[in-house]
């Protein structure tokens, strides 16, 4: 069975769970502290970053990286569009929710709000959580763009792309740091997306400390 080192709340590591759970792999979740810097987790990851897995004799790291790895190896059903453009779209919205979404929004609302009360570094910088309520709207926006034009984020099918937004989302579902009346078209792919059942036990998360809000578990919210 494949084991996957992981905190609850990371959306790296949750977008691999999604991609663990849509293709049926077995895995074991063990919680990780990996800024407690273990020495076991070190060999595991020199990064000292999560998410890393074991699987099929490896130990790999690095999200992306990993869910096309399995793509690779299970490709059924498949998360990824056959054409190099429907790829090169889907590699790029996974890179923007990963990279631009997570400085922009997640790494200003959950870091501040969740990360440093749990890793002992402090309190909310009031600047930043103002920083991040402000830029969701505007990536709100962009993916009610997306959606008004296309059925899933990178087009007819649902990949990769959507596994990191809904990653990233629901992580700061948790905290009520998303506004589902903004856009009634992202609402709606959300619903769908949250609905699967590769998304259960990410919805049976508990992170001592946080209670998440009544519609975070609810499919009709």
């Amino acid at each position: 069975m494949a084991r996957l080192y992981h905190v609850p709340l990371s959306p790296y590591c949750r977008k691999v769970r999604l991609s663990l759970a849509e293709k049926k792999i077995e895995v074991e979740l063990v919680e990780e502290r990996y800024w407690e810097q273990d020495p076991d987790f070190l060999r595991r990851n020199p990064a000292a970053k999560v998410p890393v897995i074991r699987l099929d004799g490896q130990m790999m790291a690095e999200s992306a990286a990993i869910c096309e790895y399995l793509e690779e190896v299970r490709p059924e059903p498949p998360l990824m569009p056959k054409d190099a453009e429907g790829r090169y779209e889907m590699r790029r919205l996974v890179s923007w929710f990963d990279d631009k979404f997570h400085h922009e929004v997640t790494s200003k609302l959950l870091y501040e709000r969740v990360n440093k009360k749990i890793t002992g570094e402090g309190y909310p910088d009031s600047r930043n959580v103002k920083a991040g309520a402000k830029a969701i709207k505007y990536h709100l926006d962009y993916m009610a763009w997306l959606l008004d034009h296309r059925r899933w984020l990178a087009g007819d099918m649902m990949t990769l792309a959507d596994f990191a937004a809904a990653a990233h989302l629901s992580s700061l579902d948790y905290i009520s740091d998303v506004d589902w009346n903004r856009s009634a078209v992202v609402k709606d792919w959300y619903a769908k997306i949250k609905s699967r059942p590769a998304f259960r036990s990410i919805l049976a998360d508990q992170v001592p400390g946080f209670r998440p809000p009544p519609h975070y578990t609810d499919l009709d919210f």
